[in-house]
């Protein structure tokens, strides 16, 4: 009995003094999560991304939008008729519905950097096509 009272004192102790894991810290943590790198030009300033100015609807239709609306992808209108029964809603809809996302569409359909007028323009170039 008293062998069996002293391994299972020595199982119990095992089992509670497991070794202290750091890589749960806070610190850690942040650590990991912390940028890669980050990119500078000559003057140590850091890199701003700023949209590269004003785009036509077809060159955000043919960056952002055609991946969906080119191939129908996930239910996305590519014709005209296709179009015609969201047209009912009104432009202004589907503009609002382009740059906030919709059901599937992801807001500004993944155009990230791009004005709430090229968004326009691409909603009026993907319609009128």
């Amino acid at each position: 009995m008293k062998k069996l009272s002293a391994a299972l004192l020595l199982l119990s102790t095992t089992a509670i003094a497991q070794p202290y894991d750091n890589a749960l810290t806070e610190e850690a943590i942040k650590k990991r999560l912390a940028p890669v790198g980050t990119v500078y030009l000559a003057g140590a300033a850091p890199v701003e991304v700023v949209p590269s100015g004003p785009r036509s609807g077809e060159q955000v239709y043919q960056a952002s939008c055609f991946a969906c609306h080119g191939t129908g992808a996930l239910g996305a209108p590519k014709t005209t008729d296709e179009w015609a029964t969201r047209l009912t809603k009104g432009r202004d809809m589907l503009i609002d519905h382009a740059i906030n996302g919709f059901n599937a569409m992801p807001p500004r359909g993944t155009c990230m950097d791009c004005s709430d007028d090229e968004i326009a323009a691409a909603v009026d170039f993907m319609t009128a096509k």
